[in-house]
């Protein structure tokens, strides 16, 4: 910034850049910011939290998370939890939910295949190939059946113990062991034979929940019945 002094002509006064320079007072921000940056380097590290987490097991499945630790020595567990549900709820009620959610899948897996080619006497006239029709051409009533139903046995196998609070009150109770073994398929077997048996049931129940997730949305995409 130059000022022309009307008596002195030849001389030229500059403006004080401390006033008037906006660029200067944002070069002394700037070292100020370094200096204070600078400082910090030499601070103190602070190492608590960064050795726990260098210390703690990393999970098997999903190696940049760590060991979901509540679920070790589960039947079926390969440490995946990544989104931390075994912190948070009932490890027990963790547990039934995936055992009854795969043994659903693999009967509706079945089903969903089995509805474009078999129809039951009373519904013959109602057919259709896309599975994901049959509900509606059934009605509502015939899925609140299938929800009663479902709703009733819920409630005898628990006693009417239904809530994730009080659904385990009982310590000894078991996770998806309801005594069901008509074909007695665990009778006679030794502990490892058992473990090994619900091991099955749990990766096949898992690939079940997959598959017919797989299928309807196939059906949805395409508009069109599986085969």
């Amino acid at each position: 910034c130059l000022h022309h002094d009307p008596l002195h002509r030849s001389r030229r006064h500059f403006c004080s850049p401390t006033l008037y320079h906006p660029l200067y007072t944002m070069m002394k921000i700037a070292t100020i910011a370094a200096l204070i940056g600078s400082a910090s380097a030499f601070a103190p590290a602070q190492t608590g939290k960064a050795s726990t987490a260098l210390n703690a097991e990393m999970s098997k499945s999903v190696p940049f998370l760590l060991n979901p630790s509540k679920t070790d020595g589960l039947i079926g567990s390969v440490g995946f939890d990544p989104i931390n549900w075994s912190d948070n709820f009932d490890i027990k009620w963790l547990q039934e939910s995936e055992i009854k959610h795969g043994r659903v899948a693999m009967l509706a897996t079945a089903g969903f295949m089995a509805q474009q080619f078999v129809s039951f006497p009373m519904f013959a006239d109602i057919h259709v190939d896309d599975s994901n029709l049959a509900p509606a051409a059934v009605g509502i009533s015939g899925m609140m059946q299938i929800v009663f139903f479902a709703g009733a046995e819920e409630w005898r196998t628990n006693k009417g113990q239904i809530t994730m609070e009080t659904m385990f009150a009982d310590s000894d109770r078991v996770p998806g062991d309801f005594g069901f073994d008509p074909l007695n398929k665990l009778k006679g077997k030794s502990e490892a034979e058992i473990n090994d048996m619900k091991l099955k049931e749990i990766k096949n129940g898992r690939l079940a929940m997959l598959a017919i997730g797989g299928m309807i949305h196939h059906n949805f995409i395409f508009g069109e019945a599986l085969f």
